[in-house]
């Protein structure tokens, strides 16, 4: 079983194909997307994904657009910011929408998978709190 089900976004497919193989390798379950609209789409489909690793800069919806969007739809998955670009910035404005927390590219690998690995476990911890606080709720109703 995978570690963690991830959405890996980014406009460039070389680095997605090469990022994929390397996160596959160790135990990430991944689900590609070259686009906001895509990466949207895919966490539709797909009620598992965890973490999304998101590029800032993408033509037509950046990444800053699609990680609001992701809190909106999704508050409780993870989003690990990627960039080449970074500017202090872009980093603040991502970590006020949300963002698990800010990479720059390239990133080392383990870095990458040591902060996946820990927005999935954030991200599985609010799960249990919600389904903890549902129980307890059910269950004051019946007495």
């Amino acid at each position: 079983m995978a570690l963690a089900t991830i959405l890996l976004v980014d406009d460039e497919v070389p680095f997605v194909e090469t990022m994929t193989k390397r996160l596959v390798k160790r135990e990430l379950e991944v689900i590609p997307a070259y686009d906001g609209p895509a990466a949207l789409a895919r966490l539709e489909e797909n009620p598992r994904i965890e973490v999304v690793i998101l590029d800032v800069k993408m033509p037509g919806m950046d990444g800053i657009e699609t990680l609001s969007e992701i809190k909106k739809r999704h508050p409780l998955v993870e989003v690990v910011m990627l960039t080449g670009h970074a500017t202090v910035e872009s980093a603040i404005e991502g970590m006020k929408k949300g963002a698990f927390d800010y990479l720059m590219k390239p990133c080392d690998i383990e870095v990458l998978v040591a902060k996946v690995t820990e927005a999935a476990a954030r991200k599985r911890k609010q799960e249990e709190k919600i389904i903890e606080a549902q129980m307890r709720e059910i269950t004051s109703r019946r007495t």
